[in-house]
């Protein structure tokens, strides 16, 4: 008897607790289906607002990092539905590659460069995984884009790498990896040495410039693969091409190509 008298406090109390959580579940539910949430919600975009990336306006709260406006207006190239686009073209002569597309035009002071300047020099990684996973959702039904091997992402020189906390194009292609789920490997292809910027060279400056700075980690591992090679953005090719080089030492290796951005010159 004593056992029991000793025992039943602490039932009660355990039966207590029980009920307490099954109240609080209930209040939580009824919480996050309430109006009173949506408040809540638009209170904290109020204090801390999400804003569009290509205008600047406050986002609602449907949308995502661009605001529909924004989002219409993208200037999309449809290049992967079409064999021989402007961007094969750019490799035509130079070395042999399987497919090529970029998602984007780029042009200056445009909303894609607005979108890229984001990613990677204001610390929007979130940009670069949105981008990746709308053009995974274009290449869905999209051969040979769809049914490839790997994603590799054209690496970063490691110093470069840490000034920014991330690759770029790793993060796209995690993006694209996601809707096509075909795996990331950021670790075969390896930047020998940092290069100065592209940005105002000529076709050849570009290609000296990078012309002996990658390398296939895993000779074999790439044998008979075929292979997404990432970059954000393509102008004269010759930063990719030099990545090609360097996998098509693995025999029957194949690559296609995938940027966010075509900047035609």
């Amino acid at each position: 008897m004593y056992k029991l008298k000793k025992i039943l406090p602490n039932y009660t109390l355990l039966l207590y607790v029980k009920k307490c959580l099954r109240t609080a579940g209930r209040i939580s539910r009824w919480f996050f289906k309430s109006a009173v949430f949506n408040y809540f919600i638009d209170f904290v975009a109020l204090v801390f607002p999400r804003i569009c990336l290509g205008c600047g306006r406050s986002l609602l709260r449907f949308e995502k990092m661009l605001c529909l406006q924004c989002l219409y207006r993208l200037p999309e190239t449809r290049y992967h539905m079409f064999e021989g686009n402007p961007v094969e073209q750019i490799f035509w002569g130079r070395i042999k590659i399987e497919r090529a597309a970029s998602f984007l035009f780029f042009n200056k002071g445009g909303l894609t460069q607005k979108l890229l300047h984001a990613l990677k020099y204001k610390k929007r990684r979130e940009a670069g995984l949105f981008l990746g996973e709308m053009y995974g959702q274009k290449l869905k039904e999209t051969v040979p884009f769809c049914d490839a091997d790997m994603i590799i992402p054209v690496p970063l020189h490691p110093r470069k790498k840490r000034k920014r906390g991330y690759n770029q194009s790793e993060v796209i292609a995690k993006g694209i990896s996601k809707v096509l789920k075909i795996p990331v490997c950021n670790d075969i292809l390896l930047r020998k040495r940092n290069s100065s910027t592209q940005t105002r060279k000529n076709r050849f400056q570009r290609w000296k410039n990078v012309e002996t700075i990658f390398s296939a980690k895993e000779q074999g591992f790439l044998q008979d693969k075929h292979i997404l090679l990432v970059d954000d953005v393509v102008t004269t090719g010759a930063t990719l091409e030099a990545c090609i080089r360097s996998i098509n030492t693995n025999p029957g290796a194949k690559v296609s190509i995938l940027t966010i951005a075509y900047a035609w010159k």
